[in-house]
């Protein structure tokens, strides 16, 4: 593309923009009908649903990222700088939430009654 020049992007954005609704509805819906295989069991410290959950905005957060702030059109050096360091961070602030949010569980039980 030469300088100066405008080249239209509203397909792109509506594709983009498709992606990323059909991402939420898939997540609105599973959280709607929280299917009891998904919800009532546990791996890793939480249940299957909440990871699901967790993948599904990563993948969001990636799109969004990767289309609506230009990183697309940016060096690979920049995108996986920037990209990489957000989904580690993510990542580590999961975790850790997850072993906190376990911790708690564990310790408040006895004075708590889980009702939800």
């Amino acid at each position: 593309m030469a300088h100066g020049a405008h080249e239209s992007h509203t397909a792109l954005i509506w594709k983009v923009f498709g992606f990323l609704s059909l991402v939420t509805v898939v997540e609105v819906a599973l959280g709607i009908i929280k299917p009891a295989s998904l919800h009532l069991t546990s791996f890793l410290g939480t249940s299957p649903l909440n990871w699901i959950f967790i993948i599904l905005t990563l993948v969001k957060a990636y799109g969004i990222t990767w289309y609506f702030m230009h990183m697309i059109d940016e060096q690979k050096w920049f995108r996986r700088s920037v990209v990489w360091t957000t989904v580690f961070l993510i990542c580590y602030l999961t975790v850790i939430l997850l072993v906190e949010g376990d911790y708690l569980h564990e310790v408040l039980t006895p004075y708590i009654k889980w009702d939800y």
